[in-house]
């Protein structure tokens, strides 16, 4: 087990998860004051949301499955299908498969798997959720391929991610709506964005074997003001999200953390080039999306 979660970076889960939770709870409010039962309106507020958790509170584990099943599905077949590259790359030759941790067949089994789980969740989720749960697997399997095609493989994966906040909504409302697809835009930009520092490790190795990217379609300079707008794009999603949404304090105190972190992310790579890169993908980020979560999650509640 400890293998296949680091096959798949469970950690890296805490960038999107975060997102999910605030388009589930997004959902909830949606829900609650749009039920065409009235089932909530003899309660008051916090007590709407207590009724909703005791009627649906299993939608909650079933969008953290799927959340879960995807991701897993998505990391191990990017790790299967580029394992010929790892295996030539100093920076990922230990990974779990061109290091013979994992087979290839097991690998395959695994994403197998994960991907019948996450159709099957859907399921008992709603109609939409079901019928659009092979897109949605088209569209993070298939960003895996993108790099042999494109520099626009970052937007592709951020497309993937941001398929979770407004898939969460789906998930309790059951139809879409404005205020999570300004979240969801704003996980495309942003993921887009700091893979594009990520990617900056292997411009050469890149260039070197015909992978796309933009770092080593553009060089590094132009690749790190690459990333600065498309942070800047979702730093604008987030205070669209903010204003059409009537957020008010909690809100905008986790913007302020957000807009803190992604700064601090920048100036890491220009104080220390690749040295800290670890610190600027992963512990920013990692921050941001968190505390950015928690403030937004407790200004819906609040709103209750």
């Amino acid at each position: 087990m400890k293998n296949y979660l680091s096959l798949v970076k469970f950690s890296h889960t805490i960038f999107a998860l975060p997102f999910a939770l605030i388009g589930f709870f997004l959902g909830v409010y949606a829900f609650v004051y749009s039920d065409a039962t009235n089932v909530f309106a003899p309660f008051l507020g916090i007590q709407k949301l207590i009724l909703f958790f005791k009627l649906k509170g299993y939608l909650l584990l079933l969008v953290l499955i799927c959340m879960v099943t995807a991701r897993n599905a998505a990391m191990a077949f990017n790790r299967l299908i580029d394992r010929k590259f790892d295996e030539k790359n100093p920076r990922t030759a230990i990974r779990e498969i061109p290091a013979g941790i994992i087979t290839p067949k097991n690998a395959l089994l695994f994403i197998v798997i994960n991907c019948i789980v996450f159709c099957v969740t859907t399921y008992f989720i709603n109609p939409l959720c079901f019928y659009l749960s092979p897109v949605a697997l088209a569209v993070i399997l298939g960003y895996s391929l993108t790099k042999r095609y494109t520099f626009l493989c970052h937007l592709v994966l951020g497309v993937g991610l941001a398929l979770a906040p407004i898939g969460a909504f789906l998930a309790v409302k059951g139809n879409f709506e404005l205020l999570p697809l300004f979240f969801s835009f704003a996980v495309l930009f942003w993921v887009s964005g700091f893979d594009i520092i990520y990617a900056l490790q292997d411009e050469q190795f890149d260039k070197a074997h015909q992978l796309y990217s933009i770092p080593s379609y553009f060089g590094q300079n132009k690749a790190k003001w690459i990333a600065r707008f498309l942070h800047l794009c979702s730093v604008a999603c987030l205070f669209a999200a903010g204003v059409y949404g009537n957020f008010v304090l909690m809100y905008w105190v986790g913007f302020f953390v957000f807009v803190l972190m992604l700064f601090y992310q920048h100036f890491l790579v220009i104080r220390y080039g690749l040295q800290k890169i670890d610190v600027a993908f992963f512990t920013t980020n990692g921050i941001a999306s968190v505390l950015f979560s928690l403030c937004v999650i407790t200004e819906i509640i609040m709103h209750f």
